[in-house]
C-alpha cells in the first residue's frame, strides 16, 4: 500500500491551517478533494489549485478563510453553482459544498442539489479524484477514500466510482477525460471503463467542440501523446472528434508496391516533436503535417506512390480544422499553417546540394520560426532503416550550419527587403501599379540568389535598373 496515512505532515501550504480554523469556529467540516491529493499521494508536482470540499456553503466558508490571510484578498463567488474561489500564495483555491447530480439524457449540465461527503465523492470522475483528506481539527490528516484510489494508484488504473456506462453516459466529456489521465499518468484503463467509452462513444455529441479540444490539447501535451491518440481511435471517440485525422490510417499496395500507414506514422512524428517540444502549436503542426495526404495520394506505374503537392494542400486545411475544432483562429494557427506548407523544404535541402540561395529562400520564408521548422523536419523522419535515418540526420546538421552561416552574413531571419513599394514608387513618380510589384520582386530575388548584396544602396541601384527595364525614369532629386 501507498504510505499516505496520515498526510497531516504533507500540508505544507498556509492555507491548510486558516481553512482549519475557520472549519474549527463555524463549525464546518472541510477537505482537500481531487487532483491536488491525487497528486501528493503520487509524489507529482501538484496544479497550483486547490479543491476545496465543505460540509455546508462553500461561499461563506471561502469568505471566512479570506478574512484570516490578513490581506486584501477578494473573492470571486459564483452563486448559481455555489462556488467561490480564491488566490493566496501562488495558489488558486475553489470553495464548494458537498453536492449531488442527476442528468438528463440531453444534457451534460447536472441538476444539482446539496448533499453529503459521500454524495461528493460518488460523483466524482474516477477513483483516484475521490479522495479526500480532512482538514478539520477533529481529523486533520485522514484520508478518506471509500472507493480504493490509492490502490488503483498503485496498480495504475483508471476507474469510476460508480457503473461506468452510467457514468459516461452522464457525463460523455468524463471518457475523453479518462483517456487524458490513462495519457498524462502513463496509466491503463480498466476494461469495463474500456468497454463503456466504446459502447458510450456516440454520446460525445452533446459536449461542446471547446470542453473536447481543451481535453485534446492536453493529451497532445502530454510525454507520449501517440497512446492517447491510439485509445482515442479504439475506443470510437476519434471519428467523431477528429475525423480528417482518421482518414490518414491504411496503407494501400498496387503491383507489389505500399505507401507507410500515415496515421502511425504522424503519431511517431508528434512523439519525436514531444520529446523536445513543449510547444503546443509546434506539436498541432506535427499532427497535421501529412494531414493532406490521402487527398493528394496517387500510384504512378513505374515510379510508386506519390502524394504531389500535399504540403500546400495540408497548409490550405489548417484553417477550417482549426475552425471545426473550435482552436484560436489567429497567429497560432498562421504558425501552424506555415509549418506544414514549408515542412518538406529542409528535407529537400538535406537530400541535395545546400546550396546559398536556397537556404536564403528558406530563411526568408521561414523567418524566426526556423528553429522549430528544423525540429519538426528533423521528428519527420521515422524510416526503420536506421543507417538512412543517420544519413539524413548528419545532413541536417550540414544545413543547420549552412542556415547560421548565411544567416550571420545576410541577415535574412525575419527579414523586410530594404526597398519598400512606397520609395520605389516616390523614386518613379508612379501610383500603385503592377510596376512596383515587379521592381519589388526583383529585387527580393536579386538578394535571395546572391546577386546583390542585402543592403540598401545595391538594392537601390537594383530598383533603378528594373525601372528602367520597364521604362520608367526616376525623379529628379
Amino acid at each position: 500500500m501507498l504510505p499516505y496515512y496520515p498526510l497531516k505532515k504533507h500540508l505544507t501550504h498556509p492555507i491548510f491551517s486558516l481553512i482549519t480554523e475557520a472549519s474549527s469556529e463555524l463549525q464546518v467540516k472541510a477537505y482537500v478533494i481531487g487532483g491536488f491529493v491525487r497528486d501528493l499521494m503520487m509524489g507529482r508536482d501538484h496544479k497550483q489549485d486547490i479543491d476545496i470540499l465543505v460540509l455546508g456553503s462553500g461561499i461563506d466558508f471561502a469568505h471566512a478563510v479570506a478574512k484570516k490571510t490578513g490581506v486584501d484578498t477578494p473573492v470571486k463567488f459564483f452563486q448559481n453553482f455555489g462556488t467561490a474561489m480564491l488566490s493566496y500564495q501562488g495558489y488558486k483555491i475553489e470553495f464548494v459544498g458537498a453536492r449531488k447530480e442527476s442528468y438528463r439524457r440531453d444534457s451534460r449540465k447536472p441538476i444539482v442539489e446539496n448533499g453529503t461527503l459521500e454524495d461528493d465523492q460518488n460523483r466524482r470522475d474516477f477513483t483516484i479524484n475521490a479522495m479526500a483528506i480532512e482538514l478539520s481539527p477533529s481529523g486533520y490528516g485522514n484520508v478518506l477514500d471509500p472507493f480504493n484510489g490509492a490502490e488503483d494508484i498503485e496498480r495504475k488504473i483508471i476507474r469510476t466510482p460508480l457503473d461506468p456506462a452510467i457514468t459516461f453516459s452522464d457525463d460523455p466529456l468524463r471518457m475523453m477525460r479518462a483517456i487524458r489521465f490513462a495519457t498524462q499518468l502513463n496509466f491503463s484503463i480498466q476494461p469495463d471503463c474500456y468497454q463503456a467509452i466504446r459502447e458510450n462513444a456516440g454520446r460525445i455529441d452533446i459536449v461542446s467542440p471547446e470542453r473536447i479540444v481543451d481535453e485534446l490539447n492536453l493529451i497532445i501535451q502530454t510525454d507520449l501523446p501517440s497512446s492517447g491518440f491510439v485509445m482515442l481511435d479504439k475506443t470510437g471517440l476519434l471519428p467523431l472528434i477528429f475525423p480528417s485525422f482518421v482518414e490518414l490510417k491504411g496503407s494501400e499496395v498496387i503491383d507489389g508496391k505500399g505507401h507507410k500507414d500515415n496515421f502511425y506514422h504522424t503519431l511517431a512524428v508528434l512523439d519525436n516533436v514531444a520529446s523536445k517540444s513543449n510547444n503546443l502549436w509546434l506539436r498541432w503542426a506535427a499532427l497535421l503535417h501529412d494531414i493532406a495526404k490521402p487527398q493528394t495520394r496517387k500510384y504512378i506505374p513505374g515510379q510508386g506512390w506519390t502524394f504531389y503537392t500535399h504540403e500546400y494542400q495540408g497548409s490550405k486545411m489548417v484553417p477550417s480544422i482549426f475552425k471545426k475544432l473550435k482552436l484560436p483562429l489567429n497567429e497560432k494557427m498562421k504558425f501552424v499553417a506555415k509549418m506544414v506548407l514549408l515542412h518538406l523544404r529542409p528535407i529537400v535541402l538535406a537530400e541535395d546540394v545546400v546550396t546559398d540561395s536556397a537556404v536564403r529562400r528558406l530563411l526568408f520564408e521561414a523567418g524566426n520560426d526556423i528553429d522549430d521548422l528544423m525540429l519538426l523536419c528533423e521528428a519527420d523522419i521515422t524510416s526503420k532503416n536506421q543507417s538512412k535515418v543517420k544519413r539524413f540526420l548528419e545532413n541536417f546538421e550540414n544545413v543547420r550550419h549552412k542556415l547560421k552561416e548565411i544567416e550571420e552574413k545576410d541577415r535574412l531571419r525575419n527579414w523586410q527587403p530594404p526597398i519598400s513599394g512606397e520609395m520605389i514608387m516616390k523614386a518613379f513618380g508612379i501610383p500603385p501599379s503592377k510596376e512596383v510589384g515587379i521592381i519589388k520582386d526583383a529585387i527580393t530575388e536579386a538578394i535571395l540568389e546572391g546577386e546583390i548584396p542585402n543592403a540598401f544602396e545595391a538594392a537601390y541601384s537594383r530598383m533603378l535598373l528594373e525601372g528602367k527595364k520597364l521604362g520608367l525614369k526616376p525623379e529628379r532629386l
